[in-house]
Formats: structure tokens, C-alpha cells, sequence
């Protein structure tokens, strides 16, 4: 079934108003969970409301929280989340960055006692819309991921995003995880019942595993094998993804004073908050470059990578940011499909949330 971009905010934005998230809070949480549905990056926006409602049932998400400045200067902030959505923290990070970053040059700024804040793209591209370039980095919850001639999970997916502005095109925006893939984007083959490719996740023995159930509990279990660095394996460079991986928990948890992954408040397994890290860079190229100058040089690398000769001319050369966009204008115009799974898991959400179920044929 396909809905509107606006009936999906409606039913997010119920849901967590019957939780008791504050009202000013509500709106950016599901617009940023929204969003992520409308670039076609359905592991990381609505259907991350099951998970959500797991973790406040257990305690370990306290939706009354606010993010707070623990400390900041004239270039660099911490925000303390305070064990709430992590969503609404992530948005006053990158913007307290990008105003430093437009008075200074450049802002940084880290967020500690966090959770998972849905796609690291969308806080990546408030810098591009502000014409300033933005990377942001964050740990997460899940320990899912083992290290090159690992046997076991010792890392999370660790995502990444970097954005730019351009000037005739859109904006340049990357947004991956340092994994093969997300562990949310396995679940969602799960919920179509699609077999995965080979060298997503691995088992114990370095084997790959298809069958997106078994991956999920091969995850979940998180004792032998799990998701495999971006690379896959170690005759395909997946020390590169190791290593970016370690950057990533570097930057985001060790910069930041949050939890190392692999212990029990930042994953989630104890009765407190998770302590998931965040990180945020805001550069303002006219501290390097006369006005537009920069842009201008952007567009001619993008329009290089457009023109080239594609091996298949059904298969044009892309730029990252290229297909969320493509999906992001269909989706607008057709509707965001969701599976039958998925809305199952939603109106059992609703329900025991007390909140209206809109997601009716």
C-alpha cells in the first residue's frame, strides 16, 4: 500500500504524541523519520517505530527528555540528548554548528547520551541548504558488525554523511553505513521475504547467509558472525571498512564521552538510557573560496561524473544523492509504499500506544 508523505507525518507524529514526547519535539522527530521513507531509505524512518516502542517499554528511552549545552565556545559545542530522541538533538547539533561555522568559518559540535536519529543524510544536508558544506558521523546501538578476521561482532554500522552545495545541480550528499549494508535495510528484505546478497552478513565461519530471517537472527543473537565491514570480505578490502568503522566510533562516542558500543548502557541492554555518540562539522566555503566559487567547481566535477560513458547506457553514472532524490520526487508524486508487514507491526504499535491507526486502505 502507498501513502501520502503527510498522512505517514500524521500517524508518526500520533504515535509519538501518545508516547509523550513534547509537542515542540514531535514535529522534527517525524519529519526526520519521514523524510528518510520519502528518500527511499525505509530501514531508518517508520519503520523504526517498533524498535522505538521496544526500548521505551523497557526503560531505556525517556521520550520527555530535552537536549541540552552541556559546554561550547566560540567553535565547538556538547549537547547532552539526556537518554531521549535522538532526532531532535541531531538537529539542534547541526544547526548550532552551521551558525559557529557562519560566524567563524567552521563549527563543530558532539552529542552524548543520545539514541538512534534515524538517517545521518538528512542532518548532513541542513549544511548543503545553508550553502555550507556538512559531514556527520554516529555511533549506534546494535554491536552487529565484525571486524576483518573477526568471528564475532565488535562494532556497530557506524554510518557517515557528507554534504555539499553545488550550484546548478542539487546538492552532493552521502549517506552509508561502514558496514556492507545497514542492519535495519536486512530487516526491511526480511519484511518482503527477498533473499539477500551475497557477503551482506556472514556467518561464524565467514560464510554468507541469504536468507534474510536467519540474517536477522544471526544479528540479533550477536554471538558469531553478523554484518560484514563495507567490503565484505578481506580479499575484497574490508579493512577499509574496519578501519572507517573505528574512525566513525572515534569521532562520534570517544570525541563525545558516550559509550564504547559493546557495553551495556550504550547498547541498550541495561535498564538506563543507551549513551550513543553524535558528531557534527559545519564549513563554510567562503572562508576558503570567493562566493560561489566553490559551487561553481562542485558543478563541473558533477557534471564530469554525469557525462561519462556508462558501461550500460540504460545505466546512466549517478552522484551520491542522485537516487534518494529520483525517489523522493516519485514518492511525492505516487505515494510511499509500505509492506504489509510493516503496517501490521503499526497498528499493533498504535493500539497498545493508544493512539488513531490512519493507515487505512
Amino acid at each position: 500500500m502507498k501513502f501520502s508523505s503527510a498522512r505517514l507525518t500524521e500517524q508518526v507524529a500520533a504515535v509519538l504524541t501518545a508516547w509523550g514526547l513534547p509537542p515542540d519535539l514531535v514535529g522534527t522527530t517525524a519529519e526526520v523519520m519521514v523524510e528518510a521513507d520519502l528518500a527511499g531509505i525505509d530501514s531508518h524512518g517508520m519503520s523504526m517505530l517498533p524498535t522505538y516502542e521496544t526500548l521505551l517499554r523497557r526503560g531505556g528511552l525517556d521520550v520527555t527528555a530535552r537536549p541540552t549545552v552541556a559546554q561550547q565556545g566560540p567553535v565547538t559545542a556538547l549537547i547532552d540528548a539526556g537518554g531521549g530522541f535522538g532526532h531532535p538533538a541531531a538537529v539542534m547539533a547541526m544547526e548550532l554548528a552551521l551558525d559557529k561555522a557562519g560566524c567563524m568559518g567552521v563549527g563543530l559540535v558532539c552529542v552524548r547520551r543520545s539514541h538512534h536519529f534515524g538517517a545521518t543524510g538528512y542532518y548532513a544536508s541542513l549544511a548543503a541548504q545553508r550553502c555550507m558544506v556538512g559531514l556527520v558521523t554516529t555511533s549506534a546501538r546494535t554491536v552487529c558488525v565484525s571486524p576483518t578476521r573477526g568471528a564475532q561482532p565488535r562494532l556497530p554500522t557506524n554510518p557517515l554523511a557528507f554534504a555539499a552545495p553545488a550550484g546548478r545541480n542539487r546538492p552532493f550528499l552521502l549517506d552509508m553505513s561502514t558496514s556492507t549494508v545497514a542492519i535495519n535495510k536486512v530487516k526491511v528484505y526480511d519484511y518482503h521475504g527477498r533473499p539477500l546478497p551475497d557477503g551482506w552478513v556472514l556467518d561464524g565461519s565467514g560464510a554468507p547467509i541469504r536468507d534474510a530471517q536467519l540474517a536477522m537472527r544471526c544479528i540479533r543473537a550477536g554471538e558469531r558472525g553478523g554484518l560484514a565491514p563495507l567490503g565484505g570480505t578481506a580479499e575484497m578490502a574490508s579493512h577499509k571498512g574496519y578501519g572507517l568503522g573505528l574512525m566513525v566510533q572515534i569521532l562520534s562516542a570517544t570525541l563525545a564521552g558516550a559509550g564504547l558500543a559493546a557495553s551495556p548502557a550504550a547498547s541498550g541492554e541495561s535498564d538506563g538510557p543507551a549513551d550513543i555518540g553524535h558528531f557534527f562539522l559545519a564549513i563554510d566555503p567562503q572562508s576558503f573560496r570567493d562566493k560561489g566559487a566553490f559551487e561553481a567547481d562542485l558543478d563541473e566535477a558533477i557534471d564530469l561524473m554525469h557525462a561519462t560513458l556508462p558501461i550500460d547506457p540504460e545505466l546512466p553514472v549517478l552522484v551520491p544523492g542522485d537516487p534518494e532524490a529520483a525517489s523522493r520526487e516519485e514518492r511525492r508524486r505516487d505515494g510511499v509504499p509500505v509492506p504489509t508487514a510493516l503496517l501490521r507491526q503499526l497498528r499493533g504499535v498504535c493500539e497498545r500506544a493508544g493512539a488513531p491507526y490512519l493507515l487505512h486502505d
